[in-house]
């Protein structure tokens, strides 16, 4: 069954929300929303993204190295729906692997 990726929204947005203590942040974040235009993010900030996804998900979302896969131009103009599509896309290819099932919690 393919990762729902309006609930990893929901989750990431939760977890920037509380990265960003509301601050920076006007409205709703959604899939266009970006991180430095919109959420006014900060390397610290991202640390602590990271952080918090590796917390969630373990090894099988790795965000450091999703952002190492970027061009600086592309980092720069990240939107949280490319990191939805990259952690639906990890727990999906989880998920096929055999012997997996589900993902952690």
């Amino acid at each position: 069954m393919p990762a729902d990726q309006t609930a990893i929204l929901a989750e990431v947005a939760d977890m920037l929300y509380a990265i960003r203590d509301h601050s920076g942040v006007d409205g709703e974040i959604t899939m266009s929303t970006t991180f430095q235009d919109d959420l006014e993010m900060e390397s610290i900030d991202v640390v602590s993204l990271a952080g918090r996804l590796q917390v969630r998900f373990g090894n099988t979302v790795n965000f450091a190295q999703f952002i190492a896969g970027l061009d600086l131009e592309s980092a720069r103009h990240l939107r949280v729906g490319q990191l939805v599509e990259h952690i639906a896309a990890a727990l999906d290819s989880a998920d096929a692997e055999p012997g997996r099932v589900g993902t952690p919690a």
